[in-house]
């Protein structure tokens, strides 16, 4: 069980605590769902509650914190404690430390427990031996909550677990959870886009400003904006595109012409080929077979510095993009080496776009994962490209804060700037794109109008289904 009284944590050299009076249980066989905006304190408290808090960060803690019967200040350190809770962060590349996926989930558990069933159980059998870092952002996901599971702890601490998850794989977790629930174990959840977790959890909290606000307000009604027809020149143009990790195919013949002032969303499963295709937008990846032409230039004659003076790219994860020593800096730092006329004011205003102006002067990791992913977003606005690709941007990030973000994509589209958008989203990518691109295997399965009662098939999918059973 965990048990929360009067919790008050202040970070060191903080002005201001970040939680303040928390009062929270978690019994065995509940599971608590915990939402709220960036920065409300949601990671803080799943810190506090698997104790790491009390061990590893300082700081001043007031009330007390319980793990399993006992005083987190009573165990001996975060290893005694890792045999009560089991924790997955919400950045799984700071949990991954191992050479095979294998490995990661065998370190969970007791020596010679069997690994079979849980690999299976999370889709990952086929990754077994595989290097974490070659895989998706989602399979990630699933490689250190299998791990965490894996260990058979009483308590779960889950920070956005299903952040970077396909619908289908959420859905997948959100019933192992159910099972989990019923074998009596205690599970704290935060997730910002509850969906199918809200059907499994037995209490939805809301945290705000550091206080628990009440319950979750209800998901708005989804809504639309009108598609702006396609007229532009093409900006993008791929012919045959391949691509190889290894010796699998990650990408396969992938035909795709994208027009000036376009909104595209590239959805699929984990692990569909969709980062690896936008990663070749600009020059990250060159093809191995067939060709990339972006704003005109080849991708494989052009180096990545060139091809970003045209194309913004904001990563998956936040963190592989910040290492200034402010979010202005951080932000100004892109502006000024793509030569913006005016960096100063294309700083500020790329701030105020994403709520972040207040916070310029803040170190970058003190910020939170929903705050982060905004200032990355903030870091290629800056720099104003004429193509935005953007791989899952709005990760973390609560309703009312995606809103904010994608709403100045939109503004942007409608001064001829082209947005790509990789998203799990289904809901996101009908109310702003105009059209919507699926992937599956490395081929394009679809790709048609977002508003479309149907998406054509793509013929790149025909050729290499016929190419495959040929």
């Amino acid at each position: 069980m965990i048990e929360v009284r009067g919790l008050t944590f202040t970070y060191p050299g903080a002005p201001a605590p970040a939680l303040r009076g928390i009062d929270l249980t978690v019994r065995p066989g509940e599971l608590v769902l915990l939402t709220g905006p960036t920065g409300a304190g949601k990671t803080t408290l799943c810190r506090a509650v698997a104790g790491i808090l009390t061990h590893e960060y300082g700081g001043r803690i007031e009330g007390s914190i319980r793990i399993a019967g006992r005083n987190a200040g009573d165990y001996r350190g975060m290893e005694e404690i890792a045999g009560a809770i089991g924790m997955v962060f919400d950045d799984a590349d700071a949990q991954l430390i191992f050479s095979t996926v294998g490995e990661e989930i065998r370190s969970a558990c007791a020596e010679g427990t069997e690994i079979g069933e849980i690999l299976e159980c999370f889709r990952l059998s086929r990754h077994s031996e595989q290097a974490p870092h070659t895989l998706s952002g989602g399979e990630k996901q699933r490689t250190v909550l299998a791990a965490a599971v894996a260990g058979g702890r009483p308590a779960l601490i889950l920070d956005e677990p299903a952040a970077e998850l396909d619908p289908a794989s959420a859905g997948r977790i959100a019933a192992i959870l159910a099972d989990l629930k019923r074998e009596g174990r205690a599970i704290l959840l935060v997730e910002n886009t509850p969906g199918a977790f809200c059907e499994i959890a037995d209490r939805v909290i809301r945290l705000e400003a550091g206080r628990i606000a009440g319950p979750a307000p209800q998901a708005p009604e989804e809504t639309r904006a009108a598609i702006v027809p396609p007229t532009g020149e093409p900006v993008v143009r791929i012919a045959g595109l391949t691509h190889r990790y290894g010796a699998g195919f990650a990408l396969r013949g992938i035909d795709l012409t994208i027009r000036a002032g376009e909104f595209v969303a590239v959805t699929g499963e984990n692990g569909s080929g969709k980062t690896t295709l936008i990663r070749h937008l600009n020059g990250l990846l060159k093809p191995d077979g067939g060709s990339v032409e972006v704003c005109g230039m080849d991708t494989r004659r052009h180096q990545v510095h060139a091809l970003a003076r045209k194309v913004g790219l904001v990563f998956q994860n936040p963190d592989t993009m910040l290492f200034e020593e402010t979010a202005e800096r951080e932000v100004a730092f892109g502006a000024r080496n793509a030569g913006v006329p005016d960096p100063e004011g294309s700083v500020r205003s790329a701030l105020m776009a994403v709520g972040l102006l207040d916070r310029k002067d803040t170190y970058p990791r003190h910020l939170s994962r929903g705050e982060r992913q905004r200032l990355a977003v903030a870091c290629v606005l800056a720099m104003g490209p004429e193509v935005i690709v953007l791989d899952e941007p709005t990760t973390g990030l609560s309703p009312d804060e995606a809103g904010i973000v994608m709403d100045h994509l939109r503004r942007l589209q409608e001064t001829g700037v082209t947005v790509i958008m990789v998203t799990h989203d289904h809901a996101l990518a009908r109310r702003y794109a105009d059209r919507i691109i699926t992937m599956e295997g490395g081929a394009i399965l679809k790709d048609g109008p977002a508003g479309g009662e149907a998406c054509r098939r793509s013929s790149s999918t025909e050729t290499a289904t016929a190419s495959s059973t040929g």
